[in-house]
């Protein structure tokens, strides 16, 4: 069974050890045989857990967060093969996981792995950092959702246009047989079916958290 949308139960470890804009047109979408190899410099898996992440979060910007039942954690020191973008319900103790993409400008080469972050317009890279999420609409990828960065490092998501939206090359088929997915201008794009569930679930007022976190699986 794929990660991708799998629930997971965090009480099982005491909700402490579980778990871990554009759209690239498909002339550029070019994918290596093979990822390349974890990059230096990474923390290491199991070094954090859901739970610290969204307490850390929540912590730092509890005045800007209206809704604190669901945190989203998007954790980019995994690759992008791996579903590393989570809902945690923190009343419940459980989480479900999607694959997600990074930007262009955070993987130049392609590896599957975020080289780098940028809050530069132009550098089609993720940002890190806090978001609120915003309203819904309906944009040239379909239905989507707004994004307002809360730190320095992705202040300028709004004017970057960095949102929640669905995209062709995100998929566990395309994860299996190039060991990565494809990549985005720095947004948040989601394979059709995770894309449905995390609208659903997240809505506007919620907070989502991303950065290289070293999440357990």
């Amino acid at each position: 069974m794929s990660r991708s949308d799998s629930m997971m139960n965090l009480n099982r470890r005491a909700f402490l050890g579980a778990a871990a804009v554009g759209l690239a047109a498909p002339a550029t979408l070019a994918f290596p045989a093979v990822a390349e190899a974890r990059p230096a410099g990474l923390p290491p898996a199991g070094s954090r857990t859901l739970r610290d992440v969204a307490q850390e979060g929540l912590e730092r910007h509890a005045a800007s967060i209206r809704h604190k039942d669901l945190i989203a954690i998007a954790d980019f020191a995994a690759p992008s093969r791996e579903a590393r973008f989570f809902i945690v319900d923190m009343k419940a103790g459980r989480a479900t996981s999607h694959l997600v993409s990074h930007g262009r400008g955070s993987d130049p080469a392609h590896s599957g792995w975020v080289q780098r972050f940028s809050n530069t317009p132009g550098s089609l890279a993720s940002s890190d950092g806090a978001y609120l999420t915003g309203a819904y609409y309906h944009g040239k990828h379909g239905r989507s959702q707004r994004l307002l960065g809360l730190e320095p490092q992705n202040s300028n998501a709004e004017a970057r246009a960095i949102v929640i939206h669905g995209a062709w090359y995100v998929s566990p088929q395309m994860a299996r047989q190039h060991g990565k997915i494809g990549r985005s201008e720095g947004c948040f794009a989601f394979a059709d079916n995770s894309l449905d569930e995390v609208l659903e679930r997240m809505g506007p007022g919620r907070l989502l958290y991303a950065g290289k976190f070293g999440i357990a699986a």
